[in-house]
């Protein structure tokens, strides 16, 4: 278990939220495979419905119309100062697709896109520090950005957000670069996997990935065959409305 109670240090991903259609539908998804419970947030938080695990906010859905939902979950990449981080961003071959807004009482965000088309959020934080529980089952575990193009990708992220960039000894047969803070801590990675569409995935952690994947298809959803690992037991699964993530139960307990 990891409690958040403080900013998170530049480029780490502290908030995920979802577009869906269909609120009754999302909830009744979502709290079946990760034992979420909803509450409406509010016109200050942009009518968010807050997803809380032990009544800590851990993702956000977000209303849209029938056709305007995402297929993704939305990262969103802590920063100090969103204003500066999206000079680097345009500095760096990004571009914006919302500027620097204000989210009355919470905090400061934007939305860019990387060289190679991947969509990723900032978040400044001001009362709404972000996810307040993650690396334990029912939250965020991971972010990763999938693209055919990695080499750009990897060269902007570390240009933006000072990251480093390591190989991965454990699959020496993927093309995966892990991506670090400066004080060493992994954020994440870039995958390049030939002919993929560029998108930062989102994976959750989870007691028991065969659970889960009963469940989802039990409210709606698609899951995808699991696939042992050695950094635990992993599927995709497909949400009722189209988006795809993640699940993983780790191969070892948590030392967070």
């Amino acid at each position: 278990m990891s409690e958040v109670t403080e900013k998170q240090p530049l480029g780490t991903p502290t908030w995920i939220d979802l577009g869906i259609p269909d609120l009754a539908i999302a909830r009744d998804f979502y709290g079946a495979l990760f034992d979420w419970e909803f509450v409406d947030a509010g016109a200050d938080a942009g009518h968010y419905t807050m997803c809380l695990l032990r009544d800590r906010p851990v993702a956000a859905l977000a209303p849209t119309g029938a056709d305007e939902s995402a297929h993704w979950w939305n990262v969103y990449l802590a920063t100090d100062d969103c204003d500066a981080t999206v000079a680097r961003i345009m500095a760096a071959g990004g571009r914006l697709v919302l500027s620097p807004t204000d989210v009355p009482g919470q905090g400061r965000m934007a939305i860019a896109i990387d060289p190679v088309g991947g969509q990723f959020g900032l978040w400044q934080a001001g009362n709404h520090l972000g996810c307040a529980l993650v690396n334990e089952p029912g939250t965020l575990i991971r972010n990763d950005l999938v693209t055919a193009d990695p080499e750009p990708a990897r060269r902007f992220y570390a240009e933006v957000f000072d990251f480093t960039l390591d190989g991965n000894p454990d699959l020496p047969e993927w093309d995966f670069t892990f991506l670090r803070r400066p004080d060493g801590h992994e954020i994440g990675g870039v995958m390049g996997v030939p002919g993929a569409s560029s998108m930062w995935q989102t994976t959750f952690e989870v007691a028991d990935t065969d659970a889960v994947l009963e469940r989802a298809l039990a409210h709606g959803g698609r899951a995808g065959e699991p696939d042992d690992f050695v950094y635990g037991r992993m599927a995709q699964v497909t949400d009722p409305f189209g988006a795809e993530f993640s699940v993983i139960t780790r191969a070892w307990p948590s030392q967070d």
